[in-house]
């Protein structure tokens, strides 16, 4: 019988093809990386997005090092993501987003700030 199923990136567990969500880990893309603004397939090593131009290496606001945008960091392990202020939304986002990629509703910065 043929598997549908694939690895997902973040944590090698296999899922279903058709799933936005990893089961185990919680990531939004478990196939592929993704554009935190503009949500364009991007590759890791990229520097910028080719959709958006958004600058695909950022500072960690938990370790200060330099770190690939995805779910968590790549040297701490820190989330680098933050729910949507939006009650009916929630969707989590990436910590530098300045919109809700769902919603549209303003994000305020909270990640890093003590």
């Amino acid at each position: 019988m043929a598997s549908y199923k694939q690895p997902c990136i973040h944590c090698g567990t296999l899922v279903d093809r058709d799933v936005r969500f990893c089961p185990s880990c919680g990531s939004q893309s478990p196939f592929g990386y993704q554009c935190p603004s503009c949500l364009l397939p991007i590759t890791k090593g990229q520097a910028r997005c080719s959709g958006c131009g958004r600058p695909l290496y950022v500072i960690c606001p938990h370790c200060g090092e330099q770190t690939f945008v995805q779910d968590t960091c790549e040297h701490c392990g820190g989330s680098m993501m933050v729910p949507c202020e939006n009650k009916r939304c929630g969707v989590l986002q990436f910590f530098e987003n300045t919109k809700c990629t769902a919603c549209g509703k303003k994000i305020k910065p909270t990640l890093g700030k003590k």
